[in-house]
C-alpha cells in the first residue's frame, strides 16, 4: 500500500453482495494481459473442475491456531521461497524446505515454550507482483516476468508471453508438492523422537550447529522423560501440522479454486490455507480487496511504512468487520530504518480498536537493496535489527508480536550478506540463484532463529 497504488475508498464500496467473481467489477492491478481469450476461458474451465489443493477443515484448524497466536498461546512461523519455480518441484528441494521450517520451529518452540504454527511459502507461491509491466534490455521491451504461474524468466518474446495453461501447470505442481509434504509428514519425517534426522549436510560446520544440537538434545531428553513417566510412547509426536500460503495475486486462478463446501457456510479459497494480500494490491477500492473480503480463510495483509492508522482500521472494517478471532493477520514490513517511526502508532490504533489481530514481522521486504555489481540483496544485520525492534515496540505497547514471515531456502545459496560467515557482496556471485528476491540461506535462517530466542530470553529475564 504505497503512494503509487489506487487511493483507499470508503468501505461502503464493498457493501454489495459478494461472490467469487465479484472482484471483476473492480480495478484489478498486477494482472497479466492474455492475448488469447478463448485459451484463457478453456484453462479456467479446466481449473474449476480440478480437485482442491487443501480442505476446509484444514483451513478452519489453522484459523483456530491463529486465534491462539493472537492471545500469545502459539507462535506463527511463515517461511519459504520468494517465488517457487516449476522446475524445482523435486523431492530434495521440497524436503529441504520442510527441514528449514522443522528446525526453525523446533528451536522456537523449545526457546519460547509454546507451540509453533508452521506455514510454508510453498505449493502455490508461483506468482509475483512487479513494479513495472515491462522490462527493457538493450532497447528491447518485453512483459515483466511475473512468476511461473504466468510466464517464464528467459528474456525472449515467447517466454515472456503470459500463457493461461501455466495455471493448470501450477495447480499440478502445487498438488504434487502437497502430496509429497503430506506423505513425508504422515510417514514420520517430522517425528520429534528423531529431530537429528532433519540435519542438512552443509550446515555441520556452521557456528549455529552447536546451539541447534543443544536444543535438539533438550527436546529429545524431554520426550524421553515424558514417555518414561507415562510408560507409553507418544504417537502424537510422530507428525506435525504444516500449512501452505501464497500471495493470492492472480485473481482468475484464485477464483477458479474458490468453492462452497458441505456443512460449512461461505466460500473457501481451496488453493491454499493462508492467502495474503500484498502492498501493491491492498487498495480497498481494488479487485483484490473485494476478493479477500468474502473468502472464509484466515488472511494476511502486508503493511508498509506509508500506511496510516486510519487506513489500517479501514482494512479491518472490510476484512474483519465483526472481529472474528483468527481471521486477520497484519504482516508489517517497515525496514530497519523505518520501523521505529512507523509501527507504534499503528499498533496503538489497533489495540484501541479492540478487534483481534495477529501481528507478524516480515523483516525481509523493507530491507532490500541493490549492490554496485547489480545484485539484489539484504543485509543480515538489518533483518535481525528489524525483528529485534519489532519485539521491543510490541512489548512497549503491551501487544503481542506473534510471528515472523521470512524468505528462506534449504539450499546453500549466497543471496543475503552478513551472518556468522560474514558473506560479502563478492560472495553473492558464488551461489546467487533467486529469480526475484534474495533469501536467507539455511545457516542464516537458523542463526536468526537462535537470535530471536536469545533476545526473548533476555527480555523475559531468563
Amino acid at each position: 500500500m504505497s503512494a503509487s497504488v489506487t487511493p483507499l475508498f470508503p468501505s461502503s464500496v464493498h457493501a454489495s453482495e459478494w461472490s467469487p467473481s465479484s472482484w471483476r467489477a473492480f480495478p484489478a492491478s498486477q494482472q497479466p494481459v492474455y492475448a488469447d481469450a478463448a485459451r484463457l476461458r478453456d484453462s479456467l474451465a479446466q481449473l474449476a473442475l480440478l480437485p482442491p489443493l487443501v480442505t476446509s477443515w484444514e483451513i478452519e484448524s489453522l484459523r483456530r491456531e491463529i486465534a491462539d497466536a493472537q492471545e500469545g498461546k502459539r507462535f506463527f512461523l511463515q517461511g519459504g521461497d520468494c517465488a517457487e519455480r516449476f522446475n524445482e518441484c523435486q523431492s530434495d528441494v521440497i524436503s529441504n524446505r520442510l527441514k528449514v521450517l522443522l528446525q526453525m520451529s523446533v528451536v522456537l518452540a523449545h526457546g519460547m515454550r509454546k507451540p509453533v504454527i508452521r506455514v510454508g511459502r510453498f505449493a502455490g507461491q508461483y506468482a509475483k507482483p512487479r513494479s513495472s509491466d515491462f522490462e527493457t534490455r538493450d532497447g528491447v521491451s518485453l512483459p515483466s516476468y511475473r512468476g511461473d504461474l504466468i510466464n517464464q524468466p528467459e528474456f525472449d518474446a515467447a517466454s515472456r508471453e503470459p500463457d493461461p495453461v501455466r495455471m493448470i501447470m501450477g495447480h499440478a505442481r502445487s498438488a504434487m508438492t502437497m502430496n509429497f509434504v503430506r506423505a513425508l509428514v504422515d510417514g514420520g519425517f517430522a517425528d520429534l523422537h528423531h529431530p537429528e534426522y532433519w540435519d542438512l549436510a552443509w550446515l555441520k560446520e556452521s557456528s549455529s550447529a552447536s546451539d541447534y544440537s543443544r536444543h535438539v538434545k533438550a527436546i529429545g531428553d524431554a520426550v524421553r522423560f515424558t514417555e518414561s513417566i507415562s510408560g507409553t510412547r507418544s504417537e502424537n509426536l510422530k507428525r506435525l501440522d504444516f500449512y501452505t500460503s501464497h500471495e493470492a495475486l492472480l485473481l482468475p486462478y484464485e477464483e477458479a479454486l474458490t468453492r462452497e463446501v458441505p456443512r460449512h457456510p461461505g466460500h473457501f479459497n481451496l488453493s491454499t490455507h493462508f492467502p495474503w494480500i500484498g502492498m501493491r494490491t491492498a487498495s480497498l477500492g481494488g479487485a483484490h480487496a473485494e476478493f479477500f473480503r468474502g473468502i472464509r480463510n484466515p488472511i494476511g495483509v502486508k503493511v508498509g511504512p506509508s500506511v496510516t492508522a486510519s487506513q489500517l482500521l479501514e482494512l479491518m472494517d472490510v476484512f474483519n468487520p465483526n472481529g472474528e478471532a483468527g481471521r486477520l493477520t497484519f504482516i508489517h514490513r517497515m525496514g530497519a530504518s523505518s520501523i521505529s517511526s512507523s509501527l507504534a502508532s499503528l499498533v496503538d490504533a489497533v489495540k484501541r480498536d479492540g478487534r483481534p489481530v495477529l501481528w507478524v514481522c516480515d523483516p525481509m521486504h523493507g530491507n532490500t537493496e541493490t549492490t554496485a555489481n547489480g545484485f539484489k540483496t539484504r543485509k543480515f544485520e538489518n533483518i535481525l535489527s528489524e525483528v529485534e525492534q519489532a519485539f521491543a515496540i510490541h512489548d512497549a505497547a503491551g501487544t503481542i508480536l506473534g510471528g515472523v514471515h521470512l524468505e528462506v531456502t534449504g539450499e546453500d545459496v549466497t543471496e543475503c550478506t552478513g551472518g556468522a560467515r560474514d558473506l560479502t557482496e563478492q560472495d553473492l556471485e558464488r551461489a546467487y540463484r533467486s529469480t526475484v528476491d534474495p533469501r536467507l540461506n539455511y545457516e542464516q535462517a537458523l542463526e536468526l532463529t537462535m537470535a530471536i530466542i536469545r533476545q526473548r530470553s533476555v527480555t523475559n529475564g531468563e
